[in-house]
């Protein structure tokens, strides 16, 4: 029953679709030719009526290829908007391609322009009022699916949490079934109804809409025998992983020849291609940046050697790609002192090892300069997570899981934990979090925008010290 409904309701939902493009498509036909140039150049309005047999079927496949006749249940606004963004510029995109290819060329592309700037508009505003109404009657006990958990786990736990916190959905936990834990043991609600062998009495009711099985990892020996017992049924089944510390949640997944493979973390920058655009943009970006902050540069040693006595440049030992160590510049910013009292910790408020003009240089950022010679030696990169010293990852490296992930990466002048103010004393955990998100989500665009924030919220920072 339910399946019926899906069908009907995406029948419908392609049926008013296809209404919304028609209508901002004449839209757009009268926007431009009755308001802003009066008249239709060269074609007439049949011409441009007849493109709509072409438009229609060729948006609505768009659609479908861009996941927007999926289920809304736990879909998200943005990602749905994103979808139509892309299916519409597209869309678009490929009717201009076929206008030049037929070479008609008094086809108006400001109306095409504004045809798309309405199909978005009003395909989103639609669906938006779909989500809601199907939100408001599943709050109220309509149109819900009914769920049945085999396996009592993290996993079992987290998704009873995010239904319960999300009614909105529509799903209705009806119980779970698990060989070890004890009938009648409540997680929020929601009971343990027996042992797994159950589903056998349990799945030919057929008052069922799916099956999760979240099985413990200790008990994927089952899984087999379950997912062939649920399909024989009939019955929706999908399959909930209890290893989501382990794996992220959105794996990186190869077919190696009809193999699967999961890779533990996704890390963009492994692809040679990715890591090639990577080292050109850094080596260009730092000779850039030499030829900008050459006085602020030279203005630097100047001072630091006229305040202080010792080495305008004081490099230090970092770990960097792969594990290995190399050494980091920065323009002096303390009294020289022996390397073990250097070495023993962070530089803290008010430090009394730090020079006058060297306070100046670390609020500023200015005392990183120096690391351009790194990005150009290949040591660093201009975007990236923030090298530690060897003695720090050791330590670092037993008390937080995953922190040595940082080092399949160069290491950056600036990175994502930076321009969100971790920088300094501050939450090396946290800093780790933001890290790893640039590591698994790494565009050219996220470089982009870490530069430019750099320019507002990285140079002077209260942290730094």
């Amino acid at each position: 029953m339910i399946k019926d409904n899906q069908r009907i309701f995406n029948q419908l939902h392609v049926v008013i679709d296809g209404i919304v493009i028609i209508l901002a498509y004449l839209l757009a036909w009268w926007i431009q030719f009755r308001i802003i140039t009066a008249k239709a150049l060269g074609l007439p309005f049949q011409t441009y009526f007849a493109a709509l047999f072409f438009i229609v079927p060729g948006y609505l496949l768009l659609y479908y290829k861009f996941h927007l006749y999926s289920s809304k249940r736990a879909s998200g606004r943005k990602q749905e908007f994103l979808n139509i963004t892309k299916a519409n510029g597209t869309g678009i995109i490929l009717f201009m391609v076929a206008l030049y290819m037929l070479k008609i060329i008094h086809f108006s592309r400001p109306m095409l322009l504004i045809f798309v700037m309405f199909n978005i508009m009003g395909t989103t505003i639609f669906r938006h009022g779909i989500r809601y109404a199907l939100r408001y009657f599943r709050r109220k006990g309509f149109n819900l699916k009914y769920v049945l958990l085999v396996g009592y786990s993290r996993s079992a736990e987290a998704y009873i949490n995010r239904i319960r916190l999300n009614p909105q959905w529509g799903y209705v936990v009806r119980g779970i079934l698990d060989d070890k834990v004890e009938s009648g043991t409540l997680y929020k609600g929601v009971k343990v109804l027996g042992r797994i062998d159950n589903l056998e009495i349990i799945l030919p009711e057929n008052k069922l809409d799916e099956i999760a099985i979240t099985l413990s990892l200790q008990e994927y020996g089952k899984l087999e025998s379950i997912v062939n017992l649920c399909e024989k049924s009939g019955v929706h089944t999908k399959f909930i992983p209890d290893y989501n510390r382990v794996i992220p949640s959105k794996p990186y997944t190869e077919d190696l020849q009809g193999l699967p493979i999961i890779n533990i973390r996704h890390v963009p920058l492994t692809n040679t291609w990715a890591m090639l655009a990577k080292r050109i943009v850094d080596i260009f970006g730092a000779m850039v940046a030499m030829v900008l902050f050459s006085p602020i540069m030279l203005l630097s040693i100047l001072f630091i050697r006229i305040t202080s006595k010792g080495p305008v440049i004081f490099s230090q030992e970092r770990v960097g790609l792969h594990n290995r160590p190399f050494k980091m510049y920065k323009f002096r910013t303390m009294e020289v002192q022996k390397q073990t009292a250097e070495e023993k910790a962070w530089t803290v408020k008010n430090d009394p090892r730090v020079t006058r003009i060297g306070r100046i240089l670390r609020k500023t950022s200015m005392d990183e300069l120096p690391q351009l010679f790194n990005i150009l030696r290949g040591d660093m990169s201009l975007v990236g997570p923030r090298p530690e010293r060897p003695l720090f990852v050791e330590k670092f490296k037993e008390e937080i899981p995953r922190y040595m992930i940082k080092h399949q990466v160069r290491p950056g002048l600036t990175g994502w934990a930076q321009v969100n103010g971790f920088r300094g004393d501050t939450s090396i955990r946290r800093r780790i979090d933001y890290d790893l998100y640039y590591i698994e989500n790494w565009t050219m665009g996220l470089d982009i925008k870490i530069l430019f924030l750099t320019f507002f919220r990285g140079f002077v920072n209260e942290n730094a010290y």
